[in-house]
């Protein structure tokens, strides 16, 4: 039986979300209702991607007993308010990173997740592409030894975008771009906390990040950089150095298609788009919804390969980071 996904707003992510969806058998997912708060939006957006019912509100999604989890896709600020509308409702969650705000809204969503015994996971796409399982395989097996150092970073010039500038809009590089690096430094230190987060970097005009670089201290002297802006064009790769050798995400570390393994490359190349995209290889949001599915048929309340914990600690990392470099959101006082 295929999963019944709803899709909630009509903006682009959603849209490259659906194309990806297509790229996976009808058989095993389908979209069944989407939803905005301007009608014409959800009409035009359903007739587009031949989704079969489409609504002018969220609250009518959360009631369409047809639907067995909610893709949130809405900005970063509306993500509490309508993830908890959905799970309240009795719909699994997959909400789009960052899950929330900031720590204290991703732990409020935690709980009514538990408490309403559904599904939640957040959308970092990047941990489930077949590059990130092998790179979970290789350190598995100690294939470059102990890790000591994990480089990661993610740039592209974004000044010019409303959502990434305005502080209402949940504007800022480290919500936007951030959380993909940080999920990658987890990831390769298996979810350990930190013994120290040391944060610097510049803020806009309007009082949100637009460049900065974490360093974070682990124990037995190892270490993670990160940088991460919207002020310019970066490489965009992530590295993790063993003592036995590297490990190289050589372009595109948040969708990637290509790793190094001590110079040997590997391709992994993803399904051509039945429609233009809005971002760089967003076929590979398919991975995400077919561990969702796969998660869902086990009867899992949250991904083992993205826990709950997990956005707990990038989020704990997130907002410290913040903290240091000076950006504060109405969310952080509320």
């Amino acid at each position: 039986m295929a999963t019944r996904w709803g899709i909630c707003s009509a903006g682009r992510i959603c849209h490259d979300f659906m194309v990806a969806l297509k790229t996976l058998p009808d058989t095993d997912h389908q979209a069944v209702a989407v939803a905005s708060r301007d009608s014409s939006r959800a009409r035009d957006f359903a007739k587009r991607h031949q989704i079969p019912k489409c609504y002018g509100s969220y609250q009518e999604l959360a009631n369409d007993p047809n639907v067995d989890i909610v893709y949130v896709g809405t900005i970063n600020p509306q993500h509490l308010k309508v993830a908890l509308l959905m799970l309240q409702a009795g719909k699994n969650v997959l909400c789009e990173k960052p899950m929330a705000m900031n720590l204290k809204e991703v732990q409020q969503l935690i709980s009514a997740a538990r408490k309403c015994d559904l599904f939640l996971m957040e959308g970092l796409w990047t941990r489930f592409f077949p590059v990130s399982h092998k790179i979970r395989s290789l350190l598995s097996i100690n294939n470059v030894g102990e890790i000591k150092m994990v480089r990661a970073e993610f740039g592209t010039w974004m000044l010019g975008t409303p959502r990434l500038v305005e502080k209402e809009l949940g504007g800022g590089v480290l919500l936007d771009i951030g959380c993909y690096c940080l999920q990658f430094v987890c990831m390769v230190y298996n979810g350990e906390k930190p013994d120290s987060v040391h944060a610097t970097g510049f803020l806009t005009e309007k009082g949100v990040d637009e460049t900065v670089t974490i360093i974070i201290k682990y124990s037995r002297k190892r270490m993670a950089i990160v940088t991460v802006t919207m002020a310019s064009q970066l490489p965009n790769q992530a590295i993790i150095i063993g003592t036995n050798g590297t490990i190289t995400v050589p372009g595109h570390m948040w969708c990637p298609t290509s790793l190094m393994v001590n110079g040997d490359r590997e391709e992994f190349p993803l399904p051509t788009p039945s429609q233009p995209l809005n971002f760089t290889n967003s076929t590979g949001l398919r991975y995400e919804a077919e561990e969702v599915r796969q998660c869902l048929k086990k009867g899992l309340k949250e991904c083992p390969q993205l826990t709950l914990s997990d956005s707990e600690l990038i989020m704990s990392i997130l907002d410290e980071a913040r903290q240091q470099i000076g950006v504060v959101y109405c969310q952080d006082t509320a």
